[in-house]
Order: C-alpha cells, then structure tokens, then sequence
C-alpha cells in the first residue's frame, strides 16, 4: 500500500525534530544541500524504524527543487511539505542568503504547489527577523509577494542589498509575503500553506548566531522575553504539527511567531538590546 509522503527540505535540528514528530507511518523523504549531513540523518531515523528516502536539493536551483518535487509525487500522495532550509549572517554573505532563503522558498513554494495533495499541508520555517527588519513600504511588499520567483534577485532593492543581516530579514519577511501569496494557489488544489518565525532557537545554527557577533544582542532579547529561554527544536516541531494537522483546518497563508515572547516585549515598547 503506498503511504502518504512527508517532505521534508534542510536536515537540521528543526528538520530532524520535523521528520521525528511526522514522519511515521509515512514515506520520508528528505532533502539538503549537504549530503553528508543527509547521509547521516537518513541513517539515524532508519535506525529509529522511519522509512526514509533521501535526494541532494539545491533549493536556489529550479531544476534541483522541480525534480524534487517530481520524486516526491513518484514515492506517493504528497500529504506534507516541510521548507527549514536556510543561511544565517554568520554563515554567508548577502547574495548566498537571499539565493537561499528567498528565492528558495519562492521556488519551493511554486514547485510544490503544483504536486500537493488534496488535503495536504507545507510549512516553511521563517524566522522572528522577518518581523523585525526594517519595514517596506506597500509597492516593495506587492511586488515581492506578485514577482515569479525566477525574477526576484533582480529587484532593484533586492539585488542593492549588501549586508547580510539585511539580506536576512529581507528574506524572512519576504517568506511571510508569499506564503500569502502561495494560499490561493495551494488552496485550488486542496491544500494550505503557512509559516512558522521561529525566535532563538537551539540548533547548531542558531548557536553559531549566538557566538556571533550578534550574540550580546540575541541573548539580550531571550533574557528579556516572556519564557527568558531559549526555544528548543521541539518547540518549533509541536507548531508544524498543528499547522500541518487538522486542528488547523481553517489556517492558511498565514505566520505563526513561536519566538518565546521576544517581538511582544520588544514592541511593547521593552529598552533596545543594543541601547
């Protein structure tokens, strides 16, 4: 009998805990740009009793996501897409990072739009920066969330960006944007799709960040937060379960901020960390 298959893209902590938490009873297929690492993962959740699948993906590449996508309908009913792939400042420069986090979502959003199944759900893993960069104004947000993906790294204020932390949360926000946009498309075929903005979270990335030079700050604004933790990569694992499951039938093309209180404090009006 041929299952259901959960699609999950970057292998990383929020990745794993993903696969782990959804992944049983389905088909796992799994998909990064680092094969060791998704050697690796794959070997551990077989070893755990998943049925696991894997593929190499560049998410900046069309070809690379649309053949993905088609061996994600060839393993199966593609029930469940799952995007956590993404560049960090610490990681690589400004034209890396939006490659990767902009135009990649863009990019998986469209070739999976056309694969999900009836009934299905997608995630793409964010990030709370998308609610803190520096605001838009409403031509630059219409024309990020209505731009075909292949043209994106060709907006004049998209391609002028240098800095990587403004890359970042242009990036971040920009995912907002066409999950938005991506909601009416995914829904003529049944399914939904949503984002999760995950604050500061525990994965080898987010320790990376926090060793940073940005990591005063970040731990600033964890201290300063409601929950004052760090959030943990099942933390962010139980929000894709519910948007991913029928408790939220009625959740679409929306966000959901899962950053321990950190944009509430700070917009309601709590001192800058960087004051």
């Amino acid at each position: 009998m041929a299952r259901n298959v959960l699609v999950v893209i970057g292998v990383g902590g929020m990745g794993q805990s993903i696969a782990r938490r959804q992944g049983a009873g389905r088909k796992v297929l799994l998909a990064d740009f680092d094969e060791q690492v998704l050697s690796t993962t794959a070997q551990a959740l077989r070893g755990e009793g998943y049925d696991v699948v894997t593929s190499p993906v560049d998410v900046s590449s069309r070809a690379s996501v649309a053949a993905l996508a088609d061996l994600a309908a060839e393993l199966g009913s593609v029930t469940e897409v799952v995007h956590t792939a993404g560049l960090s400042p610490v990681q690589a420069p400004a034209a890396a990072i939006l490659a990767v986090d902009l135009l990649g979502v863009a990019l998986t959003l469209e070739e999976f739009g056309r694969v999900i199944a009836p009934g299905g759900a997608g995630v793409v893993i964010s990030s709370m920066a998308g609610h803190l960069a520096a605001p838009l104004d409403a031509e630059q947000e219409r024309v990020l969330a209505r731009t075909p993906a292949d043209e994106l790294l060709d907006l004049p204020f998209v391609s002028e960006v240098t800095s990587g932390a403004v890359g970042y949360g242009l990036a971040k926000r920009a995912n907002h944007l066409h999950v938005q946009a991506a909601a009416g498309t995914w829904g003529r075929r049944g399914a939904r799709i949503n984002s999760i903005s995950p604050g500061v979270i525990s994965t080898p990335m987010g320790q990376q960040e926090l060793a940073g030079d940005s990591g005063t700050a970040m731990r600033a604004m964890v201290d300063a937060s409601a929950t004052g933790r760090l959030g943990t990569p099942a933390d962010i694992a139980a929000a894709a379960a519910f948007l991913l499951g029928p408790d939220s039938g009625f959740v679409s093309g929306t966000d959901l901020l899962v950053d321990g209180g950190v944009v509430a404090v700070l917009r309601a009006g709590a001192p800058s960390p960087a004051a």
